[in-house]
């Protein structure tokens, strides 16, 4: 399996995994008295399944960004300022003539 298939796949679970982390916490602080709504309600677990799994995709969403975003930061060699062009090591005054 390809590396980034592997990150995606690790990165949405740890989306998932903090959605599940946020939807318990809501209900446990009765944030907008989510809980007796959700919970009082006949199709409460359904609209618990789908505030867990919406913010689920949006949480492996920003997941995956920011791996992707940081990976460019791993194995960077600091030869070179942020244009890509080499860093001259003498700093001596180049003379320009004045017309």
């Amino acid at each position: 399996m390809p590396k980034l298939v592997k990150v995606y796949i690790q990165q949405v679970l740890i989306g998932f995994g903090l959605s599940a982390v946020f939807t318990v916490i809501l209900l446990y602080f009765n944030v907008a008295n989510l809980q007796r709504l959700l919970l009082g309600s006949s199709d409460g677990y359904l609209g618990l399944f789908l505030m867990f799994f919406f913010n689920g995709l949006v949480f492996a969403g920003v997941q995956f960004a920011i791996r992707i975003m940081r990976m460019g930061y791993e194995d960077d060699d600091d030869d070179d300022d942020d244009r890509g062009m080499p860093v001259r090591a003498d700093f001596a005054p180049i003379p320009i003539r004045a017309k």
